[in-house]
């Protein structure tokens, strides 16, 4: 049996166990992974449910224009359901989300509008105030507003928090999710408390938003608004989607510890999520001694890692904002006793090379012309060379006898990274420090570092 089109995968995504990470925790610990949707995030779900509700009121008309603020992954959603249905679409989206976002939507027709994240939402240059400038000025066109459409919790009160209840066979305790538009957690919250008023909601935040003030205390303070890394949940202001009655607790958690959480769900679970999730789960890891053995947690991983391999998948990313905890070159020549880098001139001869070895107990020495690296001797190639029939070779330049220049790197370079162009016929590594001076790591080097 076939499917009529696209639209028509939307939603059904598996609830999976997480095993690792989550070990120590007695509760059962559940995550529904929404990236299997068509779009790979659950906005998939809500981006529908709002162009059914504006077809069926009349709002959104054949030829239309859909028009939307959104940080990437709603937009899919709505570009899927405009490629089915015959709209166009126009997203506006901020400088802070990742380049991947912005493409993925260009490559399913969409035209995107990139504004400035670090202004109020009722400046003319916020990504609100451009979509709903733009969605009066089109003609035959909708503003969706995902954060005041009430389609958006709907979505999840029909789809998503039916399928929790029923994959969990009525047993979950607990709902863990990050907050962001509040369809998701509102939605899923409504139906699940309907059908069991103990489950427990918890939502996640992000320092910087002041969605958790908000609900501690009903008041909106801009003094907690600051900018953020984290992409997808967190507000500055209050979406008319939310009704806290249905929330228990708001958790924030930190722009490191989530992109950090989401990289270790990727290695340790096999699970390839967004930065949502990471937070996500942080944010369960921070409240874990609340739960108990009877406990059956469901964690929503909102989107797919595709969308942040720039960010939180690339360790510069992750290093430049002091995310990465990870030992570089700057680290192995920092940690041993502080010594000049040992060089040679192409003029030198080859028994004055092996001089040196022997004087500074080092095998691999770059042979520098005018402060740059041309080529390298080592004691490895130097032994080859003599006892293949060239006795003579001891009086000979370095120039001669030249192997192949060291790769030169970022100073910054993880070891990992490193270990990998060290190699047999490659024996170390050159990088510049701030100064502009080079320093070589060899494989001992790398052995040593990661042996400490």
């Amino acid at each position: 049996m076939w499917l009529n089109n696209i639209l028509e995968t939307i939603g059904n995504t598996p609830l999976i166990r997480l095993n690792k990470i989550t070990k120590d925790i007695p509760a059962t610990v559940l995550a529904k992974v929404d990236y299997f949707n068509p779009g790979n995030s659950i906005k998939d779900r809500m981006a529908l449910k709002m162009v059914e509700v504006a077809e069926k009121e009349g709002k959104l008309k054949p030829g239309g224009t859909i028009i939307e603020g959104t940080s990437g992954n709603t937009g899919m959603g709505l570009a899927l359901a405009a490629c089915v249905k015959g709209y166009k679409c126009i997203f506006v989206t901020t400088d802070k989300q990742s380049k991947e976002k912005a493409d993925i939507l260009k490559a399913v027709g969409a035209e995107v509008i990139v504004c400035p994240t670090n202004v109020l939402p009722e400046d003319p240059k916020s990504y609100y105030s451009v979509a709903k400038r733009l969605g009066k000025e089109i003609p035959n066109s909708m503003y969706m507003n995902q954060y005041d459409n009430l389609a958006n919790r709907q979505a999840h009160y029909e789809s998503t928090g039916p399928e929790i209840w029923e994959q969990t066979e009525g047993k979950i305790t607990h709902l863990v999710c990050t907050a962001g538009t509040g369809g998701t957690i509102v939605g899923s919250a409504m139906y699940l408390k309907e059908k069991n008023p103990n489950i427990k909601v918890w939502a996640i935040d992000v320092y910087g938003s002041l969605l958790t003030k908000y609900f501690n205390t009903g008041e909106i303070d801009m003094n907690e608004v600051h900018p953020y890394i984290s992409e997808g949940f967190g507000e500055d202001f209050v979406p008319q989607n939310y009704d806290m009655s249905v929330i228990d607790k708001f958790e924030q958690v930190t722009d490191k510890d989530g992109a950090v959480m989401a990289r270790r769900i990727a290695k340790e679970e096999g699970l390839f999520c967004g930065y949502s999730a990471g937070s996500c789960l942080q944010g369960l890891m921070q409240l874990k001694s609340t739960l108990t053995k009877d406990d059956v947690v469901v964690c929503i991983f909102h989107d797919h890692g595709s969308r942040y391999v720039g960010k939180i998948y690339n360790d510069q990313w992750m290093m430049e904002r002091g995310f990465l905890d990870v030992k570089t070159f700057k680290d192995i020549v920092s940690g041993r006793s502080s010594q000049r880098l040992v060089t040679l001139e192409p003029t030198h001869t080859v028994a004055e090379a092996v001089e040196m070895m022997k004087k500074y107990d080092i095998e691999h020495i770059p042979v520098m012309s005018n402060g740059d690296s041309i080529g390298a001797v080592s004691e490895n190639g130097l032994f080859q060379k003599v006892f293949s029939n060239h006795p003579e070779i001891k009086t000979a330049t370095v120039e001669s006898v030249l192997e192949p220049a060291y790769p030169v790197v970022a100073f910054d370079t993880p070891v990992e990274r490193l270990g990998s162009l060290i190699t047999k016929e490659n024996g170390a590594v050159l990088a510049k420090d701030e100064k502009g001076e080079y320093h070589i790591v060899t494989k001992y080097d790398v052995i040593q570092s990661l042996a400490k």
